[in-house]
């Protein structure tokens, strides 16, 4: 009988939940972990299969906690299978998917659907998060207890903020009753009415701002909402300075309290919207470089918990607009990896935070037993060439949508393999 076990080997391990970064290997099988670290060699393993990494980063997979896709409804945009291929590529082993479909993942059967078309089409992981809110209307809440028993890992609106606070508050009681992560994506929508960030850039454009006041006012009264309930709560992306603020003196009052930023807007800026460029009209806006230095900041000094791809597919008929008439977000699932190295060779940003920003902490928040490299946890992990460089184009890229901020930049480090549950899901062609 050939034994199922596999090794690689000669690696450096980057895993910070378990105090890793140095040499070592991975030894798996049947999907689990068996052993990480620097005793994991060729005269432990036994009877194994080798890959030898040849020195490359050993990660574990990353996990994706702000993913849209089309399925179901709006499979032109992107399917569960397209967006698991890109994903793939990009070292992202967990996808956790927006309610934002048609019809909205609002009650226990669309979960259980979501759940079961990715066993069948998907290459990765997938967790649904439900909508806080029937319809994603704002005003009748979800069965929040019956959407946890069906595998939903938190509640929220998506790219739309919870207006009503009385709302709020009720289901962050409930949440709280259940541990139920309350995720909300935090605009002010009577001040978010513009399309890119309010500012000196904006007014030389003749387009419409949106202030990052907008944010803030938003996140400083659902933060007194958490002060009253108790509830865990997730900022899912914030985008400026000032919220970096609010959010780490909510942290220094011990509040429940966690937060998220996009890698758009880690690496990106206003200034780069130039020439009336829609793939970066992104929501939130792309601030200033001040707010960007800021953000990067506020990872490395872990305020930022998580960073996220903040994928957003859209077709070329709402993107190929004029920049006011063309629809919000960017794709991301792919790039997300490669442009967070940039941050790393830099020396912005440690690799082992920038891991664990990726991987363990977004498990932490969601209570998946995946982001680790522990004995007895899922082989869900990447192997990643940090000086790989490639070219980002369309007919490159595995997603269905091709808007990407990144287009034709060249990135600096990619997975070069990406293994789910002991299964190699995508190995590059050099």
């Amino acid at each position: 009988m050939v034994s199922s076990r596999r090794a690689y080997l000669n690696a450096r391990i980057v895993a910070p939940a378990q105090g890793l970064d140095g040499p070592g290997g991975i030894l798996i099988e049947d999907g689990w972990i068996l052993a990480a670290g620097p005793k994991v060699t060729r005269d432990t393993i036994g009877a194994a299969a080798v890959t030898d990494c040849k020195g490359l980063l050993l990660i574990p997979g990353l996990i994706d906690m702000r993913v849209f896709t089309g399925e179901p409804g709006t499979e032109y945009r992107e399917t569960l299978a397209s967006a698991s291929v890109a994903a793939a590529a990009g070292g992202v082993t967990t996808m956790i998917v927006m309610p934002n479909t048609q019809p909205v993942i609002d009650d226990s059967a669309i979960v259980d659907f979501i759940l079961r078309r990715a066993r069948d089409t998907a290459l990765v992981r997938v967790h649904p998060m439900a909508a806080i809110t029937k319809g994603l209307a704002g005003d009748v809440m979800t069965e929040i207890g019956a959407l946890k028993d069906a595998g939903a890992v938190a509640v929220t609106e998506g790219n739309k903020s919870l207006v009503n606070a009385n709302v709020l508050r009720r289901v962050m009681m409930y949440a709280r009753d259940f541990d139920m992560p309350v995720i909300q994506h935090v605009e002010e929508p009577s001040l978010s009415t513009g399309v890119m960030n309010a500012s000196e850039s904006a007014a030389r454009l003749g387009l419409s701002g949106i202030p990052a006041m907008a944010e803030v006012i938003m996140l400083e009264r659902d933060l007194r909402l958490v002060e009253m309930t108790g509830s865990r709560y997730h900022a899912h992306q914030i985008s400026s300075r000032l919220s970096l603020e609010v959010i780490r003196a909510a942290k220094a009052k011990g509040l429940p309290v966690t937060c998220g930023v996009s890698i758009h807007h880690l690496t990106l800026n206003e200034l780069d919207v130039g020439a009336y460029r829609t793939f970066f009209k992104l929501s939130p806006p792309l601030r200033s470089e001040e707010d960007r230095r800021a953000l990067v900041n506020g990872v490395a000094d872990g305020t930022i918990d998580v960073i996220v791809s903040g994928h957003d597919p859209q077709s070329a008929d709402t993107k190929r607009l004029p920049f006011a008439e063309a629809a919000f977000g960017a794709i991301g699932l792919e790039t997300m990896l490669s442009a967070a190295l940039s941050l790393y060779h830099s020396e912005s940003i440690s690799l082992a935070r920038l891991v664990e920003a990726m991987s363990s902490q977004p498990a932490d928040i969601l209570g998946l037993e995946q982001g680790r490299m522990a004995p007895g946890a899922p082989a869900d992990f990447t192997v990643v060439d940090p000086h790989l460089s490639w070219t980002v184009e369309d007919d490159l890229l595995r997603s269905r949508s091709k808007n990407s901020p990144y287009e034709h930049r060249t990135l600096e480090g990619r997975a070069v393999e990406t293994v789910v549950a002991g299964r190699s899901v995508y190995a590059y062609a050099r």
